[in-house]
């Protein structure tokens, strides 16, 4: 069967190297931090200016004055420190960032991103700090659904709505596959519920399996 969006979140977690300093984008990517082990020791940081959050809080954990980028609220962990919203971008233009995990409309077989707007007359374009993320992490990562509600697939030869960065993914986390973006094209890692070849055969860009 195809993952939930939950274990996407897990194989996420296991694959971002100890010690790295990682930003979560708004989304399914938030989830990530449900499922990442202290022995890794990655500090997680926030759009809005925080260093070392923790899991989504709940219950009497909640504190409203503490959440996430995306409003939800979150739990700090030991050595948790907080920053103005410039300092925070600063980190991500900088390079300071290791890995970036965000959400997508679209990404190109050769890594471009478009997360920000469908292009379409009456959508809400969200830039937030997309752009500074995608081109200011050393890599970055994007955790999606595969295929939309059509049944057209978000990883496409090239991106027809407005790019967010060009030539910036690493790879791509989905409920049917885990893909590989390499300078020699799309290498299939993983599949969940779907063989190689019958994934291949809905896609438009060129696989190999790794």
């Amino acid at each position: 069967m195809s993952l939930s969006r939950a274990e996407m979140a897990a194989v996420v977690a296991r694959d971002i190297p100890a010690g790295s300093y990682v930003n979560l984008g708004i989304g399914q990517p938030t989830m990530v931090a449900d499922y990442l082990s202290p022995s890794q020791g990655v500090v997680l940081h926030t759009e809005n200016g925080m260093l070392n959050m923790g899991p989504l809080a709940t219950g009497d954990a909640i504190d409203p004055d503490l959440t996430n980028a995306g409003k939800q609220p979150v739990t700090e962990l030991p050595g948790a420190a907080y920053f103005h919203h410039a300092d925070s971008f600063a980190m991500m233009r900088g390079g300071h960032l290791d890995v970036c995990v965000m959400g997508a409309f679209q990404v190109s077989a050769g890594g471009d991103l478009a997360n920000w707007h469908t292009g379409a007359p009456d959508a809400i374009p969200a830039v937030g700090g997309a752009m500074d993320l995608a081109i200011g992490a050393k890599q970055v990562f994007v955790m999606m659904s595969l295929f939309a509600k059509d049944g057209s697939p978000k990883l496409v030869p090239a991106c027809t709505y407005p790019l967010t960065g060009r030539a910036c993914i690493r790879r791509v986390y989905t409920d049917v596959a885990t893909f590989l973006i390499e300078p020699d094209g799309v290498r299939v890692r993983d599949t969940f519920g779907i063989t190689f070849d019958e994934l291949a055969a809905r896609l438009e860009v060129p696989v190999t399996q790794a």
